[in-house]
């Protein structure tokens, strides 16, 4: 008597090596732009901060996985993001076009490598408007107590950044606003992870920035991470190495 064939052997679809996690609040304009730049093989997710320009719809047809992130604040849909992550390696890129996230892939690679734990790019503006004083100011004034804070050498705490997906978790991330991208710095250092930073083009934004369009959003988003400043050192954890600066 022949035996039954055997049964297919079920598979578990094998996450992406890398996840990019894109915070997005009504930017239907920039989201075709930004989503044909995600390297192959690479998922973007999109976390909805509660658009009306049907942002949510546009990103789910391009191909994109889509979070919804109720509670309003930049890194309330930042480590909405985090969470929804499965990959090894996740990535933060703003959705506005003003960063192109297929510059991340040097980014992935010094993770990937070891050489690197937390990688981030130092916006260079490209065009006027890129880049509004105001901003840069508060850009400026950061940077420098980051450096009384951490010992850091920093010139940016800009969005477009790269690191191990279970070791930003680790960091037990807790800001949900504005000072989200400084709070995940400056735990970093006092965890001891190797931190790069390298130079990527910084092009005008893609419709009205609701941060640093204004005097008033870049002065919220200053008052958020000085508070963050204000935080007492949280204990190290288990990275180690000092902090870097790649040009």
């Amino acid at each position: 008597m022949r035996a039954a064939p055997a049964a297919p052997a079920l598979t578990t679809p094998r996450p992406a090596p890398v996840d990019v996690v894109l915070p997005c609040l009504d930017e239907a304009a920039a989201l075709p732009w930004v989503l044909a730049r995600i390297p192959d093989g690479w998922r973007a997710i999109v976390v909805d901060n509660g658009s009306t320009d049907g942002s949510a719809e546009i990103a789910r047809d391009l191909g994109a996985t889509v979070v919804h992130e109720p509670r309003r604040g930049f890194g309330a849909a930042c480590h909405a993001g985090l969470l929804a992550a499965d990959a090894d390696i996740v990535c933060f890129c703003d959705c506005d076009a003003s960063l192109d996230p297929g510059l991340l892939a040097p980014f992935v690679r010094a993770v990937q490598d070891g050489r690197h734990d937390l990688v981030l790019g130092r916006r260079r503006p490209q065009g006027r408007g890129a880049w509004p004083p105001h901003a840069r100011l508060g850009n400026l004034a950061l940077t420098r107590m980051l450096r009384r804070r951490t010992g850091l050498t920093l010139h940016d705490l800009g969005p477009l950044r790269a690191a191990r997906r279970t070791a930003l978790l680790g960091l037990g991330l807790t800001d949900r606003r504005s000072g989200y991208p400084l709070q995940m710095v400056v735990r970093a250092a006092d965890a001891g992870w190797r931190i790069a930073e390298r130079d990527v083009p910084y092009h005008p934004r893609t419709g009205r920035s609701k941060v640093t369009g204004t005097w008033r959003g870049t002065w919220h988003a200053v008052r958020d991470m000085r508070g963050v400043l204000r935080q007492p050192p949280t204990a190290p954890g288990t990275g180690t190495g000092t902090q870097e600066a790649a040009r």
